[in-house]
């Protein structure tokens, strides 16, 4: 696209595009065209911020340095995020929840605006043609992706399965995966080449991408219903934690930029250090949560948080650009961002949410007999309503903490996994040969022997 446009051409149809989604989503009432305009915006969003950031990456770093730039990105990135649902929130409680649809609308034609008046068309090469793009592979992969993001959105809805929805998706998931590892082993220039999953360290990038952000799905699931449901927080007072995320997220990409631009250090313990943040929230959280505590207890821990997502995400993408060549490295980007944007958001929000479903119900089936103890010979009226809503919140309270305890389990395993793979002893031992290494160094010495003799 940069090759065949103009900057000013791909940052104006951005612009053009998050607009009309903006002013057409409001008015639609049809699910799978909100899917279909939900999809066009993703579309313009990404390729707007990789338009603004490739221009100014060279004012950043003038060497291209990505240990600069990927931590500088993830400020603007992540300070989005938080600001964007600040402003929704607040423009919802005090109006209308379509006023924010406007508001970026309005935001986009300010843009529109500067881009026509204060840039002009430049090109650095002469224009490419859009020719030798595997456009259905790329259409295949996305499909691939809605899908499973389907089937674990939706799952827990239509009961995992029990539903003929669910298992016939599930062979649809397969089917679509298999079409699309055809078509990227036999089409001559596929959309993703077989050669960028052949990248040492690739598979373990992406792994760990996908199990980080799946430990990081408990703040869209098991946060919301403490929220909500045991706190009775209005929308207002639990959207006061974004801001110690915002604090949190820009810390952690200065901390990043620091450790890996001017430190110099292991990219692997700047990992840990990560996961050891990731863990303290997880452990906050599981000490603090209760119904008796000030939201300002939960400061720290959401700022762990923001820290620990910032670190990974910022040291995540660092480390693919050191192991991929220029030639792979966005399509593996793009399927970093598959995962790192859904696949592993989705998968851990589908597991809190079961697991929460199976606790809550084990909890209640264990103490339920405690409703049982009503006072018999008491006078006064016994306010059942009243007691039954502070007894599931004990219960939502109980299963919250036991969900965050399993976690907390994973995310220690890792933590201790990178800390023996680390271990400064793993450089000073001697490694121990294989048995047949061992054997074909006698076989050979005993048949030097014979030669000699």
């Amino acid at each position: 696209m940069k090759f065949r446009f103009t900057n000013k051409t791909l940052l104006s149809a951005a612009a053009a595009g998050v607009l009309a989604c903006n002013l057409a989503a409001p008015h639609v009432t049809v699910l799978p065209l909100l899917w279909a305009i939900c999809f066009v915006e993703g579309i313009c969003k990404i390729q707007g911020t990789f338009e603004c950031m490739s221009n100014i990456q060279l004012w950043m770093t003038p060497k291209r340095d990505f240990t600069v730039f990927f931590p500088m990105l993830h400020i603007v990135i992540l300070g989005s995020m938080q600001v964007s649902d600040l402003l929704a929130t607040h423009l919802m409680y005090h109006y209308h929840w379509t006023y924010m649809h406007w508001f970026v609308a309005g935001l986009m034609m300010v843009d529109l605006l500067v881009i026509t008046v204060c840039t002009r068309h430049f090109r650095v090469v002469k224009k490419f043609p859009l020719f030798g793009i595997d456009w259905l592979g790329g259409l295949l992969w996305a499909l691939l992706l809605l899908e499973v993001a389907f089937f674990f959105c939706y799952g827990d809805w239509y009961d995992w399965w029990n539903s003929p929805v669910i298992r016939v998706l599930a062979a649809v998931i397969v089917l679509t995966l298999a079409v699309c590892v055809g078509r990227m082993l036999h089409v001559r220039h596929p959309f993703l080449e077989p050669k960028m999953w052949t990248y040492r360290n690739l598979l373990p990038v992406l792994a760990l991408i996908t199990l980080v952000e799946a430990f990081l799905a408990t703040e869209h699931v098991l946060e919301e219903v403490f929220y909500e449901d045991v706190m009775h927080y209005e929308a207002l007072v639990s959207v006061r934690l974004d801001w110690l995320i915002l604090a949190g997220a820009v810390a952690g990409c200065l901390f990043a930029c620091w450790w890996m631009h001017v430190r110099r250090f292991s990219y692997l313990r700047l990992i840990a250090v990560g996961i050891a943040f990731l863990t303290c929230y997880l452990v906050g959280f599981y000490f603090t949560l209760s119904a008796d505590i000030h939201i300002s207890q939960l400061y720290l821990p959401v700022a762990c948080r923001g820290f620990a997502y910032a670190v990974l995400s910022a040291t995540f993408m660092v480390c693919l650009e050191e192991i991929m060549t220029f030639q792979h490295f966005f399509q593996a980007l793009s399927v970093f961002n598959m995962l790192h944007m859904v696949v592993g958001g989705v998968l851990g929000a589908a597991i809190y949410t079961e697991a929460f479903s199976h606790y809550v119900s084990d909890n209640l089936a264990r103490y339920g007999s405690a409703i049982d103890h009503v006072p018999s010979g008491c006078s006064a009226p016994f306010a059942l309503g009243e007691y039954m809503e502070g007894f599931m919140s004990r219960m939502m309270e109980v299963s919250i903490k036991q969900i965050y305890g399993w976690v907390i389990y994973a995310c220690l395993f890792l933590l201790l996994l990178f800390l023996l793979y680390d271990a400064p002893i793993r450089r000073e031992l001697k490694r121990m040969p294989y048995w047949r290494k061992l054997r074909k160094e006698i076989a050979d010495s005993f048949k030097g022997k014979q030669d000699a003799s």
